[in-house]
């Protein structure tokens, strides 16, 4: 009769060691790898130092493998990170069997939020010295993710209207009521009325001082739970307490390489994330693929001045004085002449400045323009078709127009290039957040929530580098790079040196016993 396969006794002795048990491709060994060869004090992290009295403290260097190891397995509750240090075999390696508390976990991933950005920055230069990273074609993108703050817990000037407009109306109700039952002399009913007018006042205070904070703020919007989170808009007409995560990434490996995290749209966010990328690569030009929300003319002069040859999509022009401009006679139909400052418009007629410059301010925003204008306007047959304006048509130019028409040319000319950026970027923020869930954080306040984003982003280059490479080689890479923030090597010789020296002379001191 054939039996099922058995396993050992639970109460036999088996002798092997943690190193046995992690073979060589395991990704927790370039993990050890990498963190060994960092100089976190170079990089701002925390360190904690050696205690004289008391229980000594761990090393900084183990939050860093612990957070490593968790975010890279879809871990990074500090509760489950402690459970999993005790539990865990890879961990148990990694750590060196330590298994720190969740509080103190924790606190590592708060308290080093400029450590872990400037952590992921050096990674980057590390890829692309090892050759992943191109740096001449970026494709950048943005997706939200969701705040440490309900909806409830957010307000504007109209919903704060909303709330104190309620409580007046439900104050009257009750002190109209209560009028009543004085009348009754019914005491109880009384009673309750009032406290409910007490409650009422209580709120209408608490909106009163939120009202004073989000006037003082100067900002549209006020969060009570993480202050720096905001309504955004994330798809459509549907609207989340969220921030705003950027990542630039390159074409050769899409490999990220910069990132950052905002509490406002894409329409002002494009030269930050762009010179952020210039920075991390080193290069002197980079052409930057750009969807059509991140269109906004001071962003794409702001690239041109540092050599970032942007191609944006520009917005489908929508004419919404359906009496007044048709099709043809649209602003895009009208010549620029540069080296003139004229414009010449589809009747053959010279629109001219004064070259009197005005100021126009728009979503926290202004800008300069010219207005461009002809006579020829009050005679002209097509006037109809072309303005319902009385005074004739009227162009404005902006001061970022050169900019922006030069984008707009490179958009019309590289389309085939331009549809790479899909396939270059959109899928990170797929794997991100439907395959390892992160669509969320449980951070409060833009610095913190900057830093963890730095490291979803580190984890996912790490991740993907190991898949090109394979971890010994990228372990080797690792161990050879030539960086300002790697470890001093020499600094690990001499240790090495002073443990084999020690372990010698203990040996010495057994013989002669």
């Amino acid at each position: 009769m054939m039996q099922h396969i058995t396993g050992i006794a639970r109460n036999q002795m088996v002798f092997t060691s943690l190193e046995e048990s992690i073979s060589e491709d395991n990704p927790v060994r370039f993990i050890d790898a990498f963190v060994e060869n960092i100089d976190l004090k170079a990089l701002g992290f925390e360190l904690r130092t050696p205690k004289t009295e008391g229980r000594p403290s761990f090393n900084t260097k183990i939050f860093l493998r612990i957070y490593l190891y968790g975010y890279l397995n879809g871990l990074r509750s500090s509760r489950k990170l402690e459970k999993e240090s005790i539990r865990n075999i890879e961990l148990q390696w990694l750590l060196f069997g330590l298994t720190p508390n969740y509080h103190s976990i924790s606190d590592f991933r708060k308290d080093n939020a400029s450590g872990l950005k400037k952590l992921f920055k050096v990674f980057v230069s590390f890829l692309k010295d090892a050759d992943l990273i191109a740096g001449e074609t970026i494709a950048i993108d943005g997706t939200k993710s969701r705040a440490h703050n309900s909806k409830k817990a957010n307000f504007n000037q109209k919903k704060l209207d909303r709330h104190l407009a309620y409580i007046e109306e439900k104050t009257q109700e009750y002190l109209d009521e209560l009028a009543q039952n004085d009348e009754l002399e019914k005491s109880t009913t009384i009673t309750h009325i009032q406290e409910k007018i007490e409650r009422l006042k209580k709120n209408k205070l608490h909106y009163e001082v939120l009202e004073e904070k989000l006037k003082a703020s100067g900002e549209p919007q006020i969060s009570t739970t993480d202050e720096d989170s905001r309504a955004l808009l994330v798809q459509g007409q549907v609207v989340e307490v969220s921030y705003n995560i950027h990542a630039a990434v390159d074409e050769k490996h899409k490999l990220v390489v910069a990132t950052h995290t905002i509490n406002r749209n894409d329409r002002n966010a494009l030269s930050a994330i762009a010179m952020e990328a210039k920075e991390n690569l080193g290069v002197e030009i980079f052409t930057a693929l750009v969807d059509k929300g991140y269109h906004n003319g001071r962003e794409i002069t702001q690239c041109k001045a540092e050599n970032i040859r942007t191609i944006v999509a520009h917005p489908t022009l929508v004419n919404s004085n359906v009496n007044g401009t048709t099709k043809d006679y649209l602003v895009a139909n009208f010549k620029y002449d540069r080296e003139s400052d004229f414009y010449i418009c589809p009747a053959n007629q010279v629109l001219k400045t004064t070259g009197r410059w005005h100021k126009k301010t728009r979503d926290r925003d202004s800008y300069e323009f010219k207005k461009y204008r002809t006579p020829a306007c009050k005679e002209c047959a097509v006037k109809t078709l072309c303005t319902s304006r009385t005074g004739g048509r009227e162009i404005d130019r902006s001061q970022y127009a050169d900019a922006v028409e030069e984008n707009n040319q490179r958009y019309r000319e590289n389309g085939q290039l331009y549809r790479k950026r899909q396939e270059i970027n959109e899928h990170i923020f797929g794997t991100i957040k439907r395959q390892w869930g992160y669509n969320h954080t449980n951070l409060t306040g833009l610095e913190k929530v900057n830093g963890e984003h730095s490291l979803i982003m580190l984890v996912y280059n790490i991740k993907r580098a190991m898949n090109i490479l394979g971890v010994p080689d990228l372990i080797a890479k690792i161990k050879n790079w030539k960086s300002p923030y790697k470890r001093k090597v020499l600094f690990l010789q001499i240790t090495n040196h002073f443990k084999l020296k020690s372990v010698v002379v203990f040996e010495k001191v057994l013989l002669v016993a």
